[in-house]
This record gives structure tokens, C-alpha cells and sequence, in this order.
């Protein structure tokens, strides 16, 4: 004997409210074939006896029993008329609920991404704190590894306010797929391009316009609203003429809510009017201490 019951999900009450108005289907449809055969029966009968010049009495009760089968027969019919348009309804119920259960499998695999993310942040800032105070504990200190110190306290930073952000991102995303509003990146999202790896001489910064400079004789390019690592030669002068800010400041935090961190953004051209030239703007920098002033 089963003493609790299985709460049967929104897509299993739908397949059984569906399955079941298909069954009533089925057996309406078989009683209006008996109707209909017997409401031919008896305009067969009545035809007959007219032919054969029965009496009123005669003919009146065939064509009263003919008016009873075919009262039956058109009830039958608004019957399965009406279970069709049933039948529709428990369909279009059914595939959105099926449509639900997929957006709260989606949703549900993103929220699982944004705690894993969650639950490893703790582990990594007392990683990268350990390996600080490995590298500046000891007296005799290097330059090389106070340096090196200072570089992976600046990654370790830039980690945990990238770890909050994308963790917020991922639960919008999840509240959206949740709620039938994802867009369609989420459904079939691009290749990644994977970020240069840090280095001493780079910043991780967040351009605020599209960007130009060269490495060598590379010449590199950036869109607007993207994470780039920035060479630090050139930070001073995209930072005062507000072309880039770092990616804890508030307004990038914002930006990237509205523009995410860049992912998807297209290179730009090198004939596009809007680039500007860091390599421009830092010899200036240079060739005026005034303007670093300013």
C-alpha cells in the first residue's frame, strides 16, 4: 500500500489531461459511427415505407424515431467538435510546459556554473594569498619577486571582482532563461576568445573606446566594452583621456551589466573614424608634462 504519492510534474499533468481528452475522443468518435449508421438505418426505413405507401401512423413514427437518432447524432458531433478544441488547448498547454521544464533545466545548469564559481573563489584567494606570502616572507627579498608579489596581489584582485561580476551575469542569465527571455547567445553561445595571458608589463583593463596601438610592428586593435590587456607604457595616457578604466571601478561594473565584458564584440577596422591611437596619445603625454598634469 502507497502511503505518499509522487507530485507529478506540470509535464506529466499535462500528458495525462491530454491523453485523457484523446481516450474521450476516441470513444465519442465510435458512438457517433454507431449514430450515424443507425441515423442512415432509419432514413433507409422511412424512405421505404414511403415508397411502399404506409400509413400516417406508420410514417409518423419512423420519422419520429429518424428525429431521435439524429438528435443523437448532432449531439455527438458538437461533442467531438468540442473535444477537438479541447484536445488543442491540452497540446498548446503541454509544449509550453515541456518548453518550461527545458528554460528551468538551462537555468538551473547556469545557477549550478555561478555557485561552483562561488564555491572556488575562497579556495583561489587563499591560494594566490599563500603564494604572496611564500614569495615576500623572507628578509632578503628580491626585486624580481617583490615585483612578482605584486603582480599576482593585482591578478588576485582583478579575479574576485571578475568572479562577482560573472557570477551576477550568470544568474541574470539564469532569470532570463527561467522566464522564456534569454537571448540567443544563450542558447548557442560562441567560441570564447581566450584573454592573453597576464604579465608584469600588461594591465587587465576595460577599453570605453575603440582602441589602436602597436606591439613591434604589430599593430593591435580593441573594440569598445572589452576586456584587454593594456601594455602599462600606454595606461597613463588611455586612463587620463578616459578611454579605458580598470575593471573594479564602479562605472565598468555597470557597463558590463549593459555590454557584457566583450566577447562578442568585432574588431574594429583599421579605417574606423572612431579608433584611437594610444601610441599618439602617450607621445604626447610625453612630449608635454602639462598635459600630465592636467
Amino acid at each position: 500500500m502507497a502511503f505518499f504519492k509522487r507530485e507529478l510534474s506540470p509535464v506529466a499533468i499535462f500528458e495525462r489531461a491530454l491523453k485523457d481528452k484523446q481516450a474521450t475522443r476516441r470513444k465519442l468518435d465510435e458512438r457517433l459511427v454507431v449514430a450515424e449508421k443507425a441515423l442512415d438505418e432509419q432514413r433507409m426505413l422511412a424512405e421505404t415505407l414511403a415508397k411502399a405507401g404506409a400509413s400516417n401512423a406508420q410514417l409518423d413514427r419512423a420519422e419520429a424515431k429518424m428525429r431521435v437518432v439524429e438528435d443523437k447524432a448532432k449531439t455527438l458531433r458538437a461533442a467531438v467538435a468540442e473535444c477537438d478544441e479541447q484536445i488543442v488547448l491540452a497540446e498548446r498547454a503541454l509544449g509550453e510546459a515541456v518548453a518550461q521544464r527545458d528554460r528551468d533545466k538551462a537555468a538551473n545548469e547556469i545557477e549550478a556554473v555561478a555557485a561552483a564559481i562561488e564555491q572556488a573563489v575562497p579556495r583561489f584567494e587563499i591560494g594566490a594569498a599563500a603564494l604572496v606570502d611564500a614569495v615576500t616572507r623572507s628578509k632578503p627579498v628580491m626585486s624580481e619577486a617583490t615585483r612578482f608579489g605584486a603582480d599576482v596581489d593585482e591578478i588576485r584582485r582583478e579575479v574576485l571582482a571578475m568572479a562577482e561580476l560573472i557570477c551576477w551575469e550568470l544568474r541574470s542569465a539564469a532569470v532570463r532563461t527561467r522566464a522564456g527571455n534569454a537571448n540567443i547567445a544563450l542558447l548557442a553561445p560562441p567560441e570564447i576568445r581566450q584573454l592573453p595571458p597576464p604579465e608584469s608589463d600588461r594591465q587587465m583593463v576595460y577599453t570605453l573606446s575603440p582602441l589602436t596601438w602597436r606591439e613591434g610592428e604589430e599593430p593591435k586593435r580593441a573594440a569598445a566594452f572589452t576586456m584587454v590587456a593594456l601594455p602599462k607604457g600606454l595606461l597613463p595616457a588611455a586612463l587620463q583621456h578616459q578611454h579605458v578604466d580598470y575593471l573594479n571601478a564602479r562605472r565598468v561594473q555597470t557597463l558590463m551589466h549593459v555590454h557584457g565584458s566583450g566577447q562578442l564584440q568585432v574588431e574594429p577596422g583599421a579605417d574606423d573614424p572612431a579608433l584611437v591611437d594610444l601610441d599618439a596619445l602617450a607621445s604626447e603625454a610625453q612630449a608635454s608634462p602639462q598635459a600630465d598634469v592636467a
